[in-house]
Protein backbone atom coordinates (compact mmCIF):
# COMPACT_ATOMS: atom_id res chain seq x y z
CA UNK A 1 0.00 0.00 0.00
CA UNK A 2 1.42 2.92 -1.32
CA UNK A 3 1.73 6.31 1.13
CA UNK A 4 -0.56 7.98 -0.86
CA UNK A 5 -3.23 5.18 -0.88
CA UNK A 6 -2.42 5.53 3.11
CA UNK A 7 -3.31 9.04 3.33
CA UNK A 8 -6.42 8.73 1.55
CA UNK A 9 -7.62 5.86 3.48
CA UNK A 10 -6.76 7.91 6.57
CA UNK A 11 -8.96 11.14 5.55
CA UNK A 12 -11.63 10.09 3.38
CA UNK A 13 -13.58 8.68 6.19
CA UNK A 14 -13.52 12.62 7.62
CA UNK A 15 -13.27 14.17 4.14
CA UNK A 16 -16.68 12.59 2.19
CA UNK A 17 -18.98 13.44 5.37
CA UNK A 18 -17.91 16.62 4.95
CA UNK A 19 -18.38 17.35 1.38
CA UNK A 20 -21.57 15.15 1.41
CA UNK A 21 -22.62 17.97 4.09
CA UNK A 22 -21.74 20.81 1.85
CA UNK A 23 -23.48 19.39 -1.03
CA UNK A 24 -26.77 19.25 0.45
CA UNK A 25 -26.19 23.61 -0.27
CA UNK A 26 -26.42 22.20 -3.90
CA UNK A 27 -29.88 22.78 -5.52
CA UNK A 28 -30.42 18.98 -4.88
CA UNK A 29 -34.14 17.66 -6.13
CA UNK A 30 -36.11 16.48 -3.29
CA UNK A 31 -35.52 12.57 -4.15
CA UNK A 32 -32.20 12.93 -4.54
CA UNK A 33 -31.39 14.13 -0.66
CA UNK A 34 -32.17 10.66 0.90
CA UNK A 35 -30.24 8.55 -1.41
CA UNK A 36 -27.04 11.24 -1.30
CA UNK A 37 -27.17 10.59 2.43
CA UNK A 38 -25.80 6.92 1.91
CA UNK A 39 -22.73 8.04 0.25
CA UNK A 40 -20.87 8.96 3.28
CA UNK A 41 -21.63 6.01 5.18
CA UNK A 42 -20.80 3.51 2.20
CA UNK A 43 -17.56 5.62 2.21
CA UNK A 44 -16.67 5.06 5.73
CA UNK A 45 -17.63 1.96 5.46
CA UNK A 46 -15.51 1.17 2.47
CA UNK A 47 -12.42 2.83 3.88
CA UNK A 48 -13.08 0.98 7.17
CA UNK A 49 -13.05 -3.11 5.21
CA UNK A 50 -9.55 -1.51 2.81
CA UNK A 51 -7.89 -0.42 6.33
CA UNK A 52 -8.56 -3.77 8.17
CA UNK A 53 -6.69 -5.58 5.72
CA UNK A 54 -2.99 -3.65 5.92
CA UNK A 55 -3.84 -3.28 10.21
CA UNK A 56 -1.53 -6.56 10.24
CA UNK A 57 1.59 -4.67 9.76
CA UNK A 58 2.50 -0.84 11.45
CA UNK A 59 -0.69 1.22 11.56
CA UNK A 60 -0.54 3.99 8.84
CA UNK A 61 -0.42 7.20 10.18
CA UNK A 62 -1.14 10.83 8.58
CA UNK A 63 -1.01 14.55 8.50
CA UNK A 64 1.76 14.61 11.10
CA UNK A 65 0.71 11.62 13.55
CA UNK A 66 -2.65 13.19 13.90
CA UNK A 67 -4.73 10.53 12.29
CA UNK A 68 -4.29 6.79 13.11
CA UNK A 69 -5.29 3.31 11.93
CA UNK A 70 -4.25 0.88 13.86
CA UNK A 71 -6.88 -2.13 15.06
CA UNK A 72 -9.07 -0.59 17.58
CA UNK A 73 -9.15 2.31 15.19
CA UNK A 74 -10.31 0.19 12.47
CA UNK A 75 -12.68 -2.06 14.11
CA UNK A 76 -14.49 1.25 15.74
CA UNK A 77 -14.80 3.11 12.06
CA UNK A 78 -16.14 -0.35 10.76
CA UNK A 79 -18.72 -0.18 13.64
CA UNK A 80 -19.04 3.58 12.99
CA UNK A 81 -19.64 2.92 8.95
CA UNK A 82 -21.80 -0.39 9.38
CA UNK A 83 -24.49 1.85 11.87
CA UNK A 84 -23.96 4.99 9.83
CA UNK A 85 -25.32 3.13 6.68
CA UNK A 86 -28.05 1.47 8.41
CA UNK A 87 -29.51 4.52 10.43
CA UNK A 88 -28.86 6.54 7.15
CA UNK A 89 -31.14 4.07 4.91
CA UNK A 90 -33.65 3.33 7.58
CA UNK A 91 -34.18 7.28 8.17
CA UNK A 92 -35.79 8.86 5.24
CA UNK A 93 -36.88 12.29 5.52
CA UNK A 94 -40.17 11.59 7.03
CA UNK A 95 -38.68 9.91 10.15
CA UNK A 96 -36.09 12.62 10.39
CA UNK A 97 -38.99 15.27 9.72
CA UNK A 98 -41.78 15.33 12.09
CA UNK A 99 -43.34 18.27 10.82
CA UNK A 100 -45.58 20.27 8.79
CA UNK A 101 -44.94 19.46 4.95
CA UNK A 102 -44.44 22.25 2.37
CA UNK A 103 -41.26 24.54 1.86
CA UNK A 104 -40.57 24.60 5.52
CA UNK A 105 -40.03 20.78 5.64
CA UNK A 106 -37.71 20.96 2.99
CA UNK A 107 -35.45 23.01 4.28
CA UNK A 108 -35.33 20.91 7.41
CA UNK A 109 -34.47 17.48 5.66
CA UNK A 110 -31.42 19.39 3.76
CA UNK A 111 -30.49 20.74 7.26
CA UNK A 112 -31.20 17.69 8.67
CA UNK A 113 -28.70 15.41 6.31
CA UNK A 114 -26.47 18.22 6.77
CA UNK A 115 -25.97 17.79 10.39
CA UNK A 116 -25.88 14.07 10.14
CA UNK A 117 -23.00 14.02 8.05
CA UNK A 118 -21.01 16.23 10.15
CA UNK A 119 -21.68 14.11 13.02
CA UNK A 120 -20.28 11.37 11.31
CA UNK A 121 -17.42 13.24 9.90
CA UNK A 122 -16.51 14.04 13.97
CA UNK A 123 -16.96 10.36 14.91
CA UNK A 124 -14.67 9.68 12.26
CA UNK A 125 -12.04 11.93 13.46
CA UNK A 126 -12.13 10.76 16.80
CA UNK A 127 -11.77 6.93 16.36
CA UNK A 128 -9.10 7.97 13.77
CA UNK A 129 -7.20 10.60 16.16
CA UNK A 130 -3.83 9.88 17.10
CA UNK A 131 -3.07 12.94 19.03
CA UNK A 132 -5.04 13.33 22.37
CA UNK A 133 -6.09 16.50 22.06
CA UNK A 134 -7.18 16.09 18.62
CA UNK A 135 -9.58 13.55 19.96
CA UNK A 136 -11.13 15.69 22.64
CA UNK A 137 -11.77 18.50 19.71
CA UNK A 138 -13.52 15.69 17.54
CA UNK A 139 -15.32 14.48 20.92
CA UNK A 140 -16.31 18.03 21.70
CA UNK A 141 -17.13 18.45 17.76
CA UNK A 142 -20.06 15.91 18.32
CA UNK A 143 -21.90 17.41 21.17
CA UNK A 144 -22.25 20.58 18.89
CA UNK A 145 -24.01 18.93 15.80
CA UNK A 146 -26.21 16.27 17.82
CA UNK A 147 -27.31 19.41 20.23
CA UNK A 148 -29.22 20.74 17.00
CA UNK A 149 -29.99 17.45 15.82
CA UNK A 150 -31.92 16.73 19.04
CA UNK A 151 -33.62 19.63 19.20
CA UNK A 152 -34.12 19.45 15.24
CA UNK A 153 -38.01 18.98 16.09
CA UNK A 154 -38.21 22.50 17.92
CA UNK A 155 -40.72 21.33 20.14
CA UNK A 156 -40.60 22.76 23.94
CA UNK A 157 -39.43 19.25 24.99
CA UNK A 158 -37.13 18.59 22.19
CA UNK A 159 -35.63 21.96 22.62
CA UNK A 160 -35.56 21.47 26.55
CA UNK A 161 -33.58 17.95 25.63
CA UNK A 162 -31.15 19.90 23.11
CA UNK A 163 -29.83 21.94 26.27
CA UNK A 164 -29.69 19.73 28.83
CA UNK A 165 -27.53 17.31 26.71
CA UNK A 166 -25.51 20.51 25.65
CA UNK A 167 -24.75 21.50 29.39
CA UNK A 168 -24.00 18.79 30.87
CA UNK A 169 -22.24 16.80 28.40
CA UNK A 170 -19.86 20.29 27.99
CA UNK A 171 -19.25 20.03 31.30
CA UNK A 172 -18.23 16.58 31.19
CA UNK A 173 -15.91 17.29 28.40
CA UNK A 174 -14.86 20.53 30.35
CA UNK A 175 -13.11 17.84 32.76
CA UNK A 176 -11.85 15.83 30.04
CA UNK A 177 -9.88 18.75 28.74
CA UNK A 178 -8.29 19.70 32.43
CA UNK A 179 -7.55 15.91 32.46
CA UNK A 180 -6.11 16.09 28.63
CA UNK A 181 -4.08 19.08 30.15
CA UNK A 182 -2.84 17.48 33.18
CA UNK A 183 -1.59 14.41 31.51
CA UNK A 184 -0.01 16.65 28.82
CA UNK A 185 1.95 18.43 31.76
CA UNK A 186 2.77 14.99 33.52
CA UNK A 187 4.52 14.31 29.75
CA UNK A 188 6.28 17.48 28.92
CA UNK A 189 7.89 16.82 33.14
CA UNK A 190 9.14 13.10 31.88
CA UNK A 191 10.80 14.55 28.97
CA UNK A 192 8.34 14.36 25.59
CA UNK A 193 8.39 16.72 23.08
CA UNK A 194 5.77 18.86 22.85
CA UNK A 195 4.66 16.98 19.48
CA UNK A 196 4.38 13.68 21.44
CA UNK A 197 3.47 14.89 24.84
CA UNK A 198 -0.18 14.31 23.50
CA UNK A 199 0.83 11.33 20.76
CA UNK A 200 -1.10 8.24 22.30
CA UNK A 201 1.91 5.96 20.97
CA UNK A 202 4.30 8.05 22.88
CA UNK A 203 2.88 8.38 25.93
CA UNK A 204 2.17 4.50 25.86
CA UNK A 205 5.67 3.78 25.62
CA UNK A 206 6.67 6.44 28.03
CA UNK A 207 3.68 5.81 30.52
CA UNK A 208 6.22 4.37 33.65
CA UNK A 209 7.61 7.82 33.51
CA UNK A 210 4.60 9.94 34.57
CA UNK A 211 4.34 11.37 37.93
CA UNK A 212 1.87 8.81 39.27
CA UNK A 213 -0.22 12.00 41.53
CA UNK A 214 -0.53 14.27 38.30
CA UNK A 215 -1.39 11.09 36.20
CA UNK A 216 -4.11 10.12 38.82
CA UNK A 217 -5.61 13.46 38.91
CA UNK A 218 -5.52 13.27 35.21
CA UNK A 219 -6.70 9.93 34.77
CA UNK A 220 -9.81 10.58 37.14
CA UNK A 221 -11.11 13.83 35.25
CA UNK A 222 -11.00 12.19 31.79
CA UNK A 223 -12.77 9.27 33.33
CA UNK A 224 -15.12 11.30 34.36
CA UNK A 225 -15.48 13.91 31.38
CA UNK A 226 -15.69 11.48 28.45
CA UNK A 227 -17.82 8.86 31.07
CA UNK A 228 -20.07 11.49 30.41
CA UNK A 229 -20.13 11.00 26.58
CA UNK A 230 -20.87 7.41 26.99
CA UNK A 231 -23.66 7.66 29.28
CA UNK A 232 -22.00 6.87 32.81
CA UNK A 233 -23.14 7.95 35.97
CA UNK A 234 -23.18 10.10 37.85
CA UNK A 235 -23.39 12.94 34.28
CA UNK A 236 -25.43 10.32 32.63
CA UNK A 237 -29.42 12.57 32.98
CA UNK A 238 -28.82 13.77 29.32
CA UNK A 239 -29.11 10.55 28.23
CA UNK A 240 -32.61 9.72 28.05
CA UNK A 241 -34.11 12.63 27.27
CA UNK A 242 -32.11 13.28 24.21
CA UNK A 243 -32.36 10.00 22.52
CA UNK A 244 -35.90 10.31 23.13
CA UNK A 245 -36.47 13.46 21.68
CA UNK A 246 -34.19 13.06 18.77
CA UNK A 247 -35.23 11.79 15.42
CA UNK A 248 -35.21 7.80 15.27
CA UNK A 249 -32.18 7.84 12.96
CA UNK A 250 -30.49 10.15 14.68
CA UNK A 251 -30.77 8.17 18.18
CA UNK A 252 -29.53 4.90 16.63
CA UNK A 253 -26.67 7.07 15.60
CA UNK A 254 -25.97 8.61 19.10
CA UNK A 255 -26.92 4.96 21.18
CA UNK A 256 -25.63 2.75 18.46
CA UNK A 257 -21.86 4.45 17.91
CA UNK A 258 -21.51 7.92 19.85
CA UNK A 259 -21.66 6.42 23.01
CA UNK A 260 -18.94 3.82 22.42
CA UNK A 261 -16.99 6.63 20.30
CA UNK A 262 -16.79 8.32 23.66
CA UNK A 263 -16.09 5.10 25.43
CA UNK A 264 -12.95 4.62 23.26
CA UNK A 265 -11.03 7.62 24.37
CA UNK A 266 -11.28 5.43 27.60
CA UNK A 267 -9.71 2.35 26.59
CA UNK A 268 -6.93 4.68 24.92
CA UNK A 269 -6.43 6.19 28.81
CA UNK A 270 -6.78 3.09 29.96
CA UNK A 271 -3.45 1.91 28.32
CA UNK A 272 -1.73 4.89 29.80
CA UNK A 273 -3.03 4.55 33.46
CA UNK A 274 -2.51 0.90 33.87
CA UNK A 275 1.15 1.46 33.00
CA UNK A 276 1.86 4.74 35.34
CA UNK A 277 -0.60 4.00 38.28
CA UNK A 278 -1.11 0.33 37.70
CA UNK A 279 -4.47 -1.59 36.80
CA UNK A 280 -5.55 -1.14 40.64
CA UNK A 281 -6.80 2.49 40.05
CA UNK A 282 -8.99 2.17 36.70
CA UNK A 283 -10.30 -1.12 37.75
CA UNK A 284 -11.42 0.30 40.76
CA UNK A 285 -12.55 3.59 39.06
CA UNK A 286 -14.26 2.00 36.16
CA UNK A 287 -15.86 -1.29 38.18
CA UNK A 288 -17.90 1.02 40.60
CA UNK A 289 -18.63 3.49 37.69
CA UNK A 290 -20.42 0.40 35.88
CA UNK A 291 -22.18 -1.35 38.95
CA UNK A 292 -24.13 2.39 39.64
CA UNK A 293 -24.83 2.65 36.36
CA UNK A 294 -26.24 -0.70 35.69
CA UNK A 295 -27.91 -0.26 39.51
CA UNK A 296 -29.36 2.92 38.50
CA UNK A 297 -30.30 1.54 34.67
CA UNK A 298 -31.93 -1.44 35.77
CA UNK A 299 -33.90 0.24 38.60
CA UNK A 300 -35.36 3.63 35.99
CA UNK A 301 -35.90 0.97 33.27
CA UNK A 302 -38.67 -0.79 36.04
CA UNK A 303 -40.96 2.57 35.55
CA UNK A 304 -40.57 3.35 32.40
CA UNK A 305 -43.74 3.82 30.15
CA UNK A 306 -41.78 5.56 27.01
CA UNK A 307 -40.34 2.93 24.70
CA UNK A 308 -37.67 5.55 23.28
CA UNK A 309 -36.74 5.68 26.92
CA UNK A 310 -36.48 2.67 27.62
CA UNK A 311 -34.34 2.08 24.62
CA UNK A 312 -32.05 4.78 26.11
CA UNK A 313 -31.97 3.23 29.59
CA UNK A 314 -30.81 0.27 28.13
CA UNK A 315 -28.03 1.24 26.27
CA UNK A 316 -27.25 3.11 29.46
CA UNK A 317 -27.18 -0.45 31.00
CA UNK A 318 -25.05 -1.97 28.02
CA UNK A 319 -22.81 0.68 28.63
CA UNK A 320 -22.30 -0.16 32.20
CA UNK A 321 -21.67 -3.51 30.95
CA UNK A 322 -19.15 -2.59 28.82
CA UNK A 323 -17.52 -0.09 31.54
CA UNK A 324 -17.22 -3.50 33.35
CA UNK A 325 -15.38 -5.79 30.98
CA UNK A 326 -12.81 -2.67 30.67
CA UNK A 327 -12.52 -2.79 34.70
CA UNK A 328 -11.56 -6.61 34.46
CA UNK A 329 -9.01 -5.75 31.88
CA UNK A 330 -7.89 -9.32 30.71
CA UNK A 331 -7.62 -10.56 26.96
CA UNK A 332 -10.63 -12.21 27.22
CA UNK A 333 -12.85 -9.95 29.17
CA UNK A 334 -11.19 -6.57 26.33
CA UNK A 335 -12.08 -9.11 23.32
CA UNK A 336 -15.41 -9.32 24.76
CA UNK A 337 -16.05 -5.59 24.91
CA UNK A 338 -15.08 -5.09 21.37
CA UNK A 339 -17.42 -7.58 19.78
CA UNK A 340 -20.46 -6.14 22.01
CA UNK A 341 -19.56 -2.73 21.24
CA UNK A 342 -20.29 -3.93 17.48
CA UNK A 343 -23.48 -6.11 18.54
CA UNK A 344 -24.44 -3.16 20.68
CA UNK A 345 -24.09 -0.45 17.83
CA UNK A 346 -26.10 -2.99 15.09
CA UNK A 347 -29.11 -4.22 17.54
CA UNK A 348 -29.70 -0.75 19.12
CA UNK A 349 -29.73 0.96 15.75
CA UNK A 350 -32.37 -1.20 14.51
CA UNK A 351 -34.43 -0.91 18.01
CA UNK A 352 -34.64 2.81 17.49
CA UNK A 353 -35.42 3.07 13.48
CA UNK A 354 -38.13 0.15 13.79
CA UNK A 355 -39.01 2.61 17.29
CA UNK A 356 -38.92 5.74 14.76
CA UNK A 357 -41.87 3.59 12.60
CA UNK A 358 -43.74 2.78 15.39
CA UNK A 359 -44.15 6.39 16.08
CA UNK A 360 -44.66 7.20 12.63
CA UNK A 361 -47.94 4.61 13.12
CA UNK A 362 -49.29 4.99 15.97
CA UNK A 363 -47.92 8.80 16.71
CA UNK A 364 -46.98 8.11 20.31
CA UNK A 365 -44.14 7.09 22.50
CA UNK A 366 -45.84 5.43 25.22
CA UNK A 367 -45.75 1.91 25.75
CA UNK A 368 -49.39 1.65 27.10
CA UNK A 369 -50.56 3.04 23.55
CA UNK A 370 -49.17 0.43 21.78
CA UNK A 371 -50.23 -3.14 21.13
CA UNK A 372 -50.41 -5.80 18.63
CA UNK A 373 -47.40 -4.68 16.39
CA UNK A 374 -46.97 -7.98 15.25
CA UNK A 375 -50.93 -7.60 14.13
CA UNK A 376 -50.47 -4.38 13.16
CA UNK A 377 -47.25 -3.74 11.07
CA UNK A 378 -45.45 -7.14 10.77
CA UNK A 379 -42.54 -6.05 9.42
CA UNK A 380 -42.19 -3.61 12.08
CA UNK A 381 -43.08 -5.40 14.94
CA UNK A 382 -40.84 -8.38 13.73
CA UNK A 383 -38.08 -6.35 13.83
CA UNK A 384 -38.48 -4.51 16.69
CA UNK A 385 -38.99 -7.84 18.81
CA UNK A 386 -36.22 -9.38 17.54
CA UNK A 387 -33.86 -6.45 18.05
CA UNK A 388 -34.66 -6.45 21.87
CA UNK A 389 -34.21 -9.92 21.84
CA UNK A 390 -30.97 -9.57 20.39
CA UNK A 391 -30.31 -6.51 22.82
CA UNK A 392 -31.24 -9.30 25.60
CA UNK A 393 -28.58 -11.57 24.65
CA UNK A 394 -30.15 -14.39 23.08
CA UNK A 395 -28.16 -16.58 21.36
CA UNK A 396 -27.33 -16.48 18.19
CA UNK A 397 -26.70 -13.06 18.98
CA UNK A 398 -23.23 -11.58 19.36
CA UNK A 399 -24.41 -10.04 21.95
CA UNK A 400 -24.76 -13.55 23.65
CA UNK A 401 -21.33 -14.35 23.34
CA UNK A 402 -19.80 -10.88 24.05
CA UNK A 403 -21.64 -11.03 27.56
CA UNK A 404 -21.18 -14.32 28.44
CA UNK A 405 -16.77 -13.66 27.83
CA UNK A 406 -17.33 -10.49 30.22
CA UNK A 407 -18.87 -13.07 32.83
CA UNK A 408 -16.28 -15.53 32.31
CA UNK A 409 -13.69 -12.98 32.36
CA UNK A 410 -14.81 -11.14 35.72
CA UNK A 411 -14.99 -14.66 37.50
CA UNK A 412 -11.47 -15.85 36.29
CA UNK A 413 -9.49 -12.62 37.06
CA UNK A 414 -10.64 -11.67 40.66
CA UNK A 415 -13.55 -9.72 39.98
CA UNK A 416 -16.07 -12.69 40.79
CA UNK A 417 -18.26 -10.59 43.35
CA UNK A 418 -18.71 -7.73 41.33
CA UNK A 419 -19.66 -9.38 38.19
CA UNK A 420 -22.04 -11.49 40.11
CA UNK A 421 -23.84 -8.32 41.46
CA UNK A 422 -23.84 -7.17 37.56
CA UNK A 423 -25.58 -10.18 36.73
CA UNK A 424 -28.74 -9.97 39.29
CA UNK A 425 -28.89 -6.00 37.80
CA UNK A 426 -28.23 -7.11 34.03
CA UNK A 427 -31.35 -9.36 34.75
CA UNK A 428 -33.73 -7.12 36.79
CA UNK A 429 -33.52 -5.03 33.42
CA UNK A 430 -33.67 -7.90 30.81
CA UNK A 431 -36.67 -8.38 32.77
CA UNK A 432 -38.04 -4.99 32.63
CA UNK A 433 -36.87 -4.49 28.82
CA UNK A 434 -38.85 -7.73 27.85
CA UNK A 435 -42.00 -7.06 29.90
CA UNK A 436 -42.30 -4.19 28.17
CA UNK A 437 -41.45 -4.76 24.19
CA UNK A 438 -43.95 -8.11 24.63
CA UNK A 439 -46.72 -5.61 25.80
CA UNK A 440 -46.30 -3.63 22.86
CA UNK A 441 -45.27 -6.51 20.18
CA UNK A 442 -48.06 -9.36 21.00
CA UNK A 443 -51.30 -9.84 21.40
CA UNK A 444 -54.50 -9.59 19.08
CA UNK A 445 -56.11 -6.62 17.35
CA UNK A 446 -59.06 -5.13 19.67
CA UNK A 447 -62.06 -5.62 17.65
CA UNK A 448 -63.66 -2.25 16.49
CA UNK A 449 -64.18 0.42 13.81
CA UNK A 450 -61.04 2.22 14.35
CA UNK A 451 -58.99 -0.86 13.45
CA UNK A 452 -57.68 -1.23 10.50
CA UNK A 453 -58.79 -4.04 8.34
CA UNK A 454 -54.88 -4.36 6.46
CA UNK A 455 -51.50 -4.57 8.16
CA UNK A 456 -49.25 -1.34 7.63
CA UNK A 457 -46.59 -1.95 5.08
CA UNK A 458 -43.40 -0.07 5.17
CA UNK A 459 -41.75 -1.13 1.83
CA UNK A 460 -38.64 -2.90 1.42
CA UNK A 461 -36.38 0.10 1.27
CA UNK A 462 -37.26 0.77 4.51
CA UNK A 463 -37.34 -2.83 5.81
CA UNK A 464 -33.91 -3.86 4.13
CA UNK A 465 -31.63 -1.89 6.56
CA UNK A 466 -33.87 -3.76 9.48
CA UNK A 467 -33.26 -7.03 8.43
CA UNK A 468 -29.55 -6.32 7.35
CA UNK A 469 -29.04 -4.99 10.67
CA UNK A 470 -29.82 -8.19 12.29
CA UNK A 471 -28.35 -10.74 9.95
CA UNK A 472 -25.13 -8.74 10.71
CA UNK A 473 -25.70 -9.13 14.78
CA UNK A 474 -26.49 -12.73 14.35
CA UNK A 475 -23.51 -13.26 12.08
CA UNK A 476 -21.09 -11.68 14.35
CA UNK A 477 -22.44 -13.91 17.14
CA UNK A 478 -22.09 -17.45 15.10
CA UNK A 479 -18.03 -16.30 13.83
CA UNK A 480 -16.47 -13.29 13.64
CA UNK A 481 -15.02 -14.58 10.28
CA UNK A 482 -12.49 -12.34 8.58
CA UNK A 483 -12.54 -10.01 11.64
CA UNK A 484 -11.30 -12.15 13.91
CA UNK A 485 -7.58 -11.31 13.60
CA UNK A 486 -8.78 -7.78 13.59
CA UNK A 487 -10.61 -7.82 17.07
CA UNK A 488 -7.82 -9.31 18.71
CA UNK A 489 -5.28 -7.03 17.15
CA UNK A 490 -7.43 -4.80 18.67
CA UNK A 491 -7.87 -6.18 22.13
CA UNK A 492 -4.47 -6.58 22.59
CA UNK A 493 -3.47 -3.17 21.36
CA UNK A 494 -5.35 -2.40 24.74
CA UNK A 495 -3.17 -4.51 26.71
CA UNK A 496 -4.87 -7.16 28.79
CA UNK A 497 -3.24 -7.34 32.03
Amino acid sequence: MTRITEDLLLTLPVAVPLLTAGAYLLPIRRPATGRLGLVSPLAVLACGVLLAARTGGAAPTAYGHLLRADALSVWLLLVVGAVATLACAAGPPHLAVERAAGRAEERDVRRYWQLVHLFLAAMSAAVLAENLGVLWVAVEATTVVTAFLVGHRRTRASVEAAWKYTVICSAGIALALLGTVLIFYAARQAGLSESAALDWPALAAHADQLDPGVTRLGIGLVLLGFGTKAGLVPLHAWLPDAHSQAPAPVSALMSGVLLSVAFSAVLRYKVIADAALGTGFVRFVLGGTALLTLALAAGLLQAQRDYKRMLAYSSMEHMGLIALGTAVGSPLAITAVLLHIAGHGLAKSVAFCSAGHVLQLRGTTRIGRVRALLARAPVVGAALGVAVLALLGMPPFSLFASELGIVRAGFADGMAWATALALLLVLVAFAALALRTGRMVLGALPQGPGTPAIPARIGAAAAAPLVLGLVAAAALGVTTGPLTGLLHRAAALIGGH
